[in-house]
């Protein structure tokens, strides 16, 4: 019986090689009927997508029998769809129309790869994100691209979190909206706590990994996070999603959009708040934001203007959770932040009030005009602007530490005292982006400049003490500001020298001038003025083999000046120097009807790069330090394959080698501080090659997409992070254990004439009840030749879920 379908297998094989077709054609303007280079073109089923040649053609090969919808869009122009059914070859033409309202994605152009640009990519959409969000922060929406991993401090989601791609940290990973730099221009990061509910109000996000294409903002020294928010919608509705579940979560959003009018205006917005108790003690959230977007557009002319705002205050999870508390389940929720300590060293309680509070308002004006068909310029005006403070109970501290006099009553000097301190940063960030982009034959390139300015205040008050006097209530005990000016320009082209070759240059000026002024909260003065100038190369080469594969080869360099905390923490006299990122790529892609892969090698070479090595300053604060070399050797693997039309899997597997070389480890030695002239300072320990923290060499992760019947979906995903070292010394005792958890995603649109959508939602998070931590800090240090080590490690929450109900009229 076997024999027989072998042979009938075998046998029919001639007719299934038969059985492939080729769609082909061209794509033209309407008004000069001239080719139109570059326009794009999806083929579903299997979402193949193309981009049509310099002399406006393009090609599907291998194609099956059956029905085939082809969408044709371009920038400036109406979208073209057909519905083809294919059952011998076809010769197509389209005909564009020049569009009644230019398209707001000429905002994002200038700092997202173009098609066929050799550069490694990821793209998460609005429907992905809106049916993940279930008010976590932005990174856990992203979880499933290559090499990111992700830590809350609360231990869900909600509040702090923090994201790595291949290792690097948000502060070295280039952030925009809509092209305008979100990154910190002092910390260098990002707190996606100041945008909650953000991925309601996203349309896409570009995931550049490696040093990417040049663009506003932070250098990117491990991958570029390019957002774009959602563009104005053609139909008027109201979107109501309302969702509670584990530790007292909840998450109430309003959307709406006036829709399009016959004038070209359209007003889109949404009010959020998301709440939670978190998973850490008092590790609660309280977080408002809303989004608002007035646009107004013609043929040739966009103006849009946002503004966007979060506020929010949370309880203090950062300090993590002593590693001996983790060995039991009411111990890995301990959160000491805010413990009270009587004179006597005696635990009477936390304090209630041991918050972080914040305001962040973001403006942008975005103003595009298509002078041709080809030729476009783009302008964007920013202000964000950001206030706040974290508010800390402080045990016993003395009063010279705020520059203060000690108090005396009656005959008691008294030195120390409880004191509840406010640290607060007041600042502004604001400036411009310009950029012409002309595409048109064989050549697309890209002129563009940008300038922004960042003022920042630093102050400090004590807004309550057990002993204390007027003075020390009304007048800061430190203040310092900061100014930093920032401005670059780049040109970048794409060339097509022919349909199958393609090869990409970009070129990047960027200056840099960085002045702080005054003194910090340890009463140091941390004057000091900073200039750098840096160019940035990048080049690669793009090959087309087939209508369904790909390869791209490219290598870029990029610099980055040391943030605020470098600086500030720096010994008199330390020399503290850039780093420097030489970055190499060589990828490939193939894509079918059914299955779509993509494989790429990285190296990442850092001359300089500043690490953690355990080194103090000289009033005891831990500081960061050039090492000469290091680097990342990896490879990068995402595999989606459609099994049958309700049965689809993806995964991706990264592996990776991330190395210091030469490095030294120092460790503190407390007896230093008794007797200075007889004992080191610290330790230091020769320790050759080791694993750079916060690397594991293995990320991984599956999703399983099931629709049991029309309307009802599940997702079932996995994320594995191998170990990841605490610090630069690969010692097993200072990591993080290996982890593998699975969550489940589930959502039914429920068939009814009464509302324009109704969607029930279940989300199921780590179904194993694993116990794991994502993230940690570790500090040693020897006192009478005994070593010592204080840390925190941040776990996260075991089974628990979110259940939801999303209604647009």
């Amino acid at each position: 019986m076997f024999n027989k379908i072998i042979l009938f297998a075998l046998a029919m094989l001639p007719l299934g090689l038969a059985a492939q077709f080729t769609l082909q054609g061209d794509v033209i303007t309407a008004d000069s009927r001239e080719a139109l280079a570059g326009a794009h073109l999806t083929l579903n089923p299997g979402n193949q997508h193309l981009v049509t040649d310099v002399h406006g053609k393009f090609e599907f090969k291998n194609l099956k029998t059956g029905t085939y919808v082809l969408n044709v869009s371009f920038i400036g122009f109406e979208n073209e769809v057909e519905e083809i059914h294919l059952q011998q070859d076809e010769t197509l033409s389209f005909v564009l129309k020049p569009a009644a309202f230019l398209q707001d994605e000429v905002v994002v152009r200038a700092s997202r790869p173009e098609p066929k640009t050799p550069l490694t990519y990821s793209v998460v959409d609005a429907a992905e994100l809106r049916e993940k969000n279930s008010g976590a922060d932005l990174p856990y929406l992203l979880q499933q691209t290559p090499s990111l991993v992700v830590s809350s401090d609360a231990g869900t989601g909600i509040g702090y979190t923090s994201m790595r791609i291949r290792g690097t940290d948000i502060s070295r990973i280039n952030v925009t909206m809509n092209g305008v730099p979100v990154n910190d221009p002092e910390s260098h990061g990002v707190f996606f706590v100041n945008l909650p509910d953000f991925a309601a109000s996203v349309e896409n996000i570009h995931i550049q990994r490696g040093v990417g294409t040049s663009a506003n903002g932070a250098a990117a020294f491990g991958a570029s996070l390019n957002i774009k928010t959602e563009a104005p919608s053609d139909i008027a509705f109201t979107r109501f999603e309302s969702q509670a579940g584990s530790f007292n979560t909840f998450r109430n959003s309003l959307g709406f959009s006036t829709g399009r009018s016959s004038k070209g205006f359209v007003l889109d917005g949404r009010l959020s708040r998301i709440t939670s108790d978190g998973y850490v003690d008092r590790g609660w959230a309280d977080l408002k934001s809303y989004y608002l977007s007035a646009s107004w557009s013609n043929a040739n002319t966009l103006i849009k203007l946002i503004t966007t705002s979060g506020t929010e205050t949370t309880y203090q999870a950062w300090n993590g959770v002593p590693k001996d508390s983790l060995k039991t389940a009411s111990g890995r929720r301990y959160n000491p932040a805010g413990e009270m300590f009587n004179s006597d060293g005696e635990f009477i309680g936390f304090y209630k009030n041991q918050t972080d509070n914040y305001q962040q308002d973001y403006y942008q004006l975005h103003i595009a005009h298509q002078f041709t068909s080809f030729t476009s310029l783009s302008g964007t005006a920013f202000l964000t602007k950001g206030k706040g403070y974290y508010e800390s109970w402080k045990n016993q501290r003395k009063f010279s530490e705020f520059d203060l006099p000690d108090v005396i009553i009656g005959l008691d000097t008294i030195s120390r005292t409880d004191v509840v301190q406010q640290k607060w940063l007041d600042n502004d960030f604001y400036g411009f982006n310009l950029a012409l982009r002309h595409d048109k034959g064989r050549l697309n390139s890209t002129l563009g400049a940008g300038w922004n300015q960042y003022d920042g205040d630093h102050f400090g008050y004590l807004s309550w003490a057990q002993f204390a006097s007027q003075k020390m209530i009304e007048e800061p005990w430190y203040t310092n500001t900061a100014l930093k000016t920032d401005f670059n320009f780049f040109l970048k082209s794409l060339y097509r020298m022919s349909n199958s070759l393609s090869f990409f240059i970009d070129l990047q000026y960027r200056h840099i001038d960085y002045t702080m002024k005054g003194i910090h909260d340890d009463l140091r003065d941390i004057s000091q003025q900073h200039n750098f100038d840096f160019f940035n190369p990048k080049a690669g080469v793009f090959y087309t083999i087939s209508s369904r594969s790909q390869a791209y080869l490219s290598a870029a360099v990029s610099h980055r000046e040391p943030n605020r905390s470098v600086y500030r923490d720096a010994d008199p006299g330390q020399q503290i120097k850039h780093e420097q990122l030489i970055n190499l790529e060589l990828g490939y892609g193939f894509q079918s009807s059914r299955l779509k892969f993509n494989s790429n090698v990285f190296y990442m070479h850092y001359n300089d790069q500043l690490v953690l090595t355990g080194k103090i300053n000289n009033v005891g604060a831990p500081i960061l330090t050039n090492v000469p070399a290091s680097y990342r050797l990896g490879i990068e693997n995402s595999l989606e394959y459609s099994i049958s039309r309700r049965i689809s899997i993806g995964g991706h597997l990264s592996l990776s080698s991330n190395k210091i070389l030469n490095y030294i480890h120092y460790v503190d030695n407390w007896n230093y501080w008794d007797d200075p002239d007889n004992q080191p300072y610290q330790y230091a320990y020769e320790m050759g090659t080791t694993d750079i923290s916060f690397s594991p060499s293995v990320v991984g992760g599956f999703t399983l997409g099931i629709l049991p019947f029309d309307g009802f979906a599940i997702d079932l995903t996995g994320s594995y992070v191998s170990r990841q070292f605490l610090d630069n010394t690969s010692n097993k005792d200072r990591s993080l254990d290996p982890y593998f958890i699975t969550n489940a995603n589930m959502r039914y649109v429920v068939p009814q004439s009464i509302f324009k959508k109704l969607e029930l939602k279940l989300q199921l998070n780590n179904l194993t009840s694993r116990w794991y931590e994502t993230n940690g800090w570790v500090y040693q240090y020897v006192l009478d030749d005994e070593e010592y080590t204080m840390d925190g490690y941040f776990p996260q929450a075991l089974l628990h879920g979110i259940v939801g109900v999303s209604v647009m009229f």
